[in-house]
């Protein structure tokens, strides 16, 4: 994937951006549970500028519109509760595929404009930096994010549900978290995890899914995956079943 189509991920991270500093469209929608006036505001940015630059775009809150070579699967606002009530944690997620392959990410952090970006075979960075997962392979030294609330301790030191996917996944991807997955049958749809997922891989972390379903689609299904540092964090994980 050519370098330039990241162009138009950070122009629509950042027009995004622009609107969550406004404060204007604060609320819920009222057309559907848990749907804010920002996710409404922030899709109709993501549409412009998507398709403006030739995308197919598959969106959390529009469903599939366009067409084009390129696929952009986004959630506008992840974690638009945190953003709502002033919690500091929520992004966009931009997730580019060809057909059925995942080629490029882009997960901004808009409460600190931290920009992760990632392309097959290039690498996962931060701010331009590389990163890279911890080494951790010990749960019980293991710091653990959850979408969802485990119903048992499994030993690990300390667990956080943070409450937007793409950007736990991605602190799994620079070391900050040492594993995230899904606990008391909570699940992601792809616009949740598809960003953060190749941050992850491409920074060098470890990825499966409960139940062996794929994880790169662009289609409205609900998966069960595990990101960790190393290979034995994730075996001990998956080893736990449902949590």
């Amino acid at each position: 994937m050519h370098a330039s189509l990241f162009t138009p991920l950070r122009d629509c991270a950042h027009e995004i951006g622009e609107l969550v500093e406004s404060g204007l469209h604060e609320g819920l929608s009222g057309l559907r549970t848990s749907q804010y006036r920002l996710d409404i505001v922030a899709d109709e940015v993501a549409l412009r500028v998507l398709h403006g630059a030739g995308f197919r775009v598959v969106s959390e809150e529009s469903g599939v519109s366009g067409d084009g070579e390129y696929t952009v699967v986004v959630d506008p606002i992840d974690g638009s509760t945190n953003c709502d009530h002033g919690v500091p944690f929520f992004s966009t997620s931009l997730a580019v595929l060809r057909e059925n392959d995942l080629v490029a990410a882009l997960v901004m952090n808009h409460a600190t404009g931290t920009i992760y970006e990632a392309e097959v075979g290039g690498g996962a960075r931060r701010d331009g930096e590389s990163i890279a997962p911890s080494a951790q392979d010990d749960l019980s030294q293991a710091i653990v994010g959850f979408s969802g609330l485990p119903s048992r301790h499994l030993g690990w030191a300390q667990y956080r549900a943070l409450g937007s996917a793409s950007l736990e996944i991605c602190l799994v991807a620079d070391g900050s978290l040492d594993a995230y997955t899904v606990a008391r049958g909570s699940t992601l749809n792809p616009w949740d995890y598809l960003g953060g997922l190749l941050v992850a891989t491409e920074a060098g972390a470890v990825v499966a899914e409960y139940d062996d379903e794929e994880l790169v689609t662009d289609e409205r299904v609900r998966r069960r995956p595990i990101f960790a540092s190393t290979a034995e964090l994730l075996a001990t994980l998956r080893q736990a079943g449902n949590l």
